[in-house]
């Protein structure tokens, strides 16, 4: 499938299906949207199919790679579903590393989410990507049947699993107990979430346009949070001041960076919304924020 950007469809349009990936409007429901955008022989249909993920892109790391070593973990989580399952990926050599803890969008494991886990290896860090959607059977390999999954699945609940997730990877044998924590979308706002839960427990958080914590709970905050968000991202941009004014009130560090004129998701570089040069950026700054805070406590082989 040939690659699109952003730029080729209307505002509008894109609009639509960020509605439809947050389950707010069903397929049926975007087909005859999208029908006023489909002209010159173009149908609805063919235009949901370019917007889909193309997950041939999403591999940037290749799983055997000869520097990182990866596999799948399943994490005990008593005060959740009972367990969830993720996808662990470390530096092939070495003993102790900071550790990551990568969380998904609101479809659960994809590959895209695979190779984050992977690209952090590739970085020294020892990082694991729960599925939040292990309870319902995982990630079932497509998008439109993942978000639906996601639906289901207990929301407190699935929070303990990751609140689990992140302790077990804090305390592996081969973490140096620094703890950061990634995530994207439903996962950027998970990352909030985890600050709020986890307090010194966690060392640093990267949050890819998430939706934000309680302004009430700004002040369980301790580790520094830096955020990423676009600026055609209207309804998770309304929540930036308010809580900017109360991590800065409560003294709280954090840095926050805003993709003029990009879309939510434009790090996912799997669909049409990424944007490479945003991207590569961002990534950029997420890497030097978690080497800041969190590869001090590095062990050498």
């Amino acid at each position: 499938m040939e690659r699109k950007t952003a730029n080729e469809y209307p505002q509008e349009l894109l609009d639509l299906f960020h509605e439809y990936q947050h389950g707010e409007i069903d397929r049926r429901a975007f087909l005859r949207g999208a029908a006023r955008f489909a002209v010159g022989g173009v149908t609805a249909a063919a235009i949901l199919e370019s917007l889909r993920p193309n997950y041939a892109w999403a591999q940037t790391v290749d799983p055997k790679d000869k520097d990182i070593r990866t596999g799948y973990e399943t994490v005990a989580s008593p005060e959740g579903n009972g367990s969830i399952k993720g996808y662990l990926a470390r530096p092939a050599k070495g003993r102790k590393f900071p550790a990551v803890l990568v969380i998904h969008e609101n479809r659960g494991l994809n590959p895209y989410i695979e190779d984050v886990a992977r690209r952090l290896a590739k970085a020294g860090y020892v990082a694991f990507a729960p599925d939040g959607l292990t309870s319902v059977g995982g990630y079932p390999g497509d998008e439109q049947k993942g978000a639906a999954a996601f639906r289901t699945v207990d929301g407190k609940k699935m929070t303990e699993d990751f609140v689990a997730s992140a302790m077990w990877l804090k305390k592996r044998a081969d973490s140096t107990g620094k703890l950061g924590a990634v995530g994207f979308c439903f996962g950027g706002g998970m990352v909030n979430q985890l600050a709020v839960r986890l307090g010194k427990d966690l060392n640093a958080g990267v949050a890819f346009y998430g939706r934000q914590a309680g302004v009430a709970d700004v002040p369980k905050i301790t580790a520094p949070i830096q955020f990423h968000y676009a600026g055609n991202d209207q309804r998770i941009n309304e929540g930036i001041a308010a809580y900017e004014a109360a991590l800065t009130d409560s003294k709280k560090k954090f840095e926050s960076y805003m993709y003029e004129e990009k879309q939510h998701g434009f790090h996912n570089d799997t669909t049409p919304r990424y944007d490479a040069d945003s991207a590569k950026l961002a990534w950029e700054r997420t890497l030097a924020f978690f080497k800041k805070h969190l590869k001090s406590a590095v062990t050498q082989p």
